[in-house]
């Protein structure tokens, strides 16, 4: 029988060795593929703003900023950091500056410095609008019947879905920061998708997507911008109507929104609300930190109410 040389046992660890280097080239190559194409779909913008507010997390501030040429009026707003040191030492009514950093799903603010000067102050104009008095809206509450627009310009009411669950939240068109409107979108687009993909999941359900800026988002806008989130009407509808009715909703569920006319931008928080298929609220969540998941969960019980 013929035995291997030394040579061919050397060769052997050698052949592995290099498919192991080659391998470890590879990953790193494909990781500093993937950070440059991180990098690349970031946008960052250099801002100024005054601190209104900071919030017990460390990380979270809201602040009224100037406006973003080419991005984003002035508003006010709550900003994330992804590092509780950027916000030490600050207090309400500095003015800083920072850079907002923007990715297609996310935002947050970075290099946030105190300036010097004092802020300039602005009187701030809020536009009057004609409101109705209404009751805040809980749990086991049950939902008014209100008439609005849709995207075809057709007119609805909430009594149309009767007998279906309903996931209500508020946004407008010309809102570009990820965390807020945007995310409002692609969080009822993934709900969505959530239920159908479940096994026997119930099929009495609807969202609903109304807007608080009127004058701009027409049927035609909001046709429009439901098309970037590839909607189905069957199961979605964007909504305009009367400011006066869509004031009095947003209250009822503390939905905010104003006009600061000094600054020429719409300030707002975030509310969505779940009515349930007899036509009750079941549940309302609060800012941008829950989850498809949570909201697809949510509805899916409320159509099962009977």
């Amino acid at each position: 029988m013929r035995r291997c040389s030394n040579d061919w046992l050397l060769f052997v660890p050698l052949v592995f060795l290099l498919l192991a280097c080659d391998s470890a080239k590879t990953d790193e190559k494909a990781k500093v593929t993937t950070e440059t194409k991180t990098k690349a779909e970031e946008k960052r913008f250099s801002v100024r703003g005054v601190v209104k507010e900071l919030y017990p997390d460390g990380k979270t501030a809201k602040i009224k900023h100037e406006a973003i040429p080419n991005y984003m009026a002035a508003m006010t707003m709550d900003f994330e950091t992804h590092n509780t040191n950027e916000l030490r030492g600050l207090s309400q009514g500095d003015l800083i500056s920072f850079q907002m950093v923007v990715t297609e799903t996310d935002g947050w603010i970075e290099k946030v410095q105190k300036l010097n000067a004092p802020p300039q102050q602005t009187p701030s104009i809020e536009t009057m609008r004609i409101v109705r008095e209404v009751d805040p809206l809980k749990p086991g509450d049950v939902m008014p019947d209100y008439s609005f627009t849709n995207e075809f310009g057709k007119a609805i009411k909430l009594s149309d879905y009767k007998g279906q669950a309903l996931a209500i939240t508020f946004i407008f068109t010309r809102c570009p920061f990820p965390t807020f409107c945007p995310r409002m979108s692609n969080n009822l687009l993934d709900a969505q998708k959530f239920i159908l993909s479940q096994a026997n999941a119930p099929t009495n359900w609807h969202l609903l997507t109304l807007t608080f800026d009127p004058q701009n988002d027409t049927p035609e806008v909001l046709k429009a911008y439901a098309t970037r989130y590839k909607y189905d009407p069957s199961r979605w509808s964007f909504l305009t109507g009367e400011l006066i009715d869509i004031t009095a909703i947003t209250e009822q569920f503390g939905q905010q929104f104003w006009t600061d006319a000094a600054a020429g931008g719409l300030n707002h928080n975030l509310r969505t609300a779940v009515i349930d298929a007899q036509g009750k609220v079941r549940t309302v969540f609060q800012g941008n930190t829950w989850t498809p998941e949570d909201l697809a969960k949510e509805i899916i019980e409320a159509a099962k109410a009977k």
